[in-house]
């Protein structure tokens, strides 16, 4: 089995390598369960770049 894990953002739901078109997935991820969070972190990620930007807006 692969050691490489991708979440799947047509089916919603964690595969391993063997799945769905890179293009409808993030990843690859290193486990099963950090793949599992990917969208959760995608959004922390948008909102840190979001608070930047009004930072740089700011000066």
């Amino acid at each position: 089995m692969s050691d490489q894990w991708w979440f799947c953002l047509k089916h919603m739901r964690v595969e391993p390598e063997k799945g769905c078109p890179n293009k409808d997935r993030l990843g690859p991820y290193e486990s099963e369960d950090v793949a599992a969070h990917a969208l959760r972190r995608a959004a922390e990620r948008d909102k840190a770049w979001a608070e930047q930007d009004r930072e740089w807006e700011g000066d």
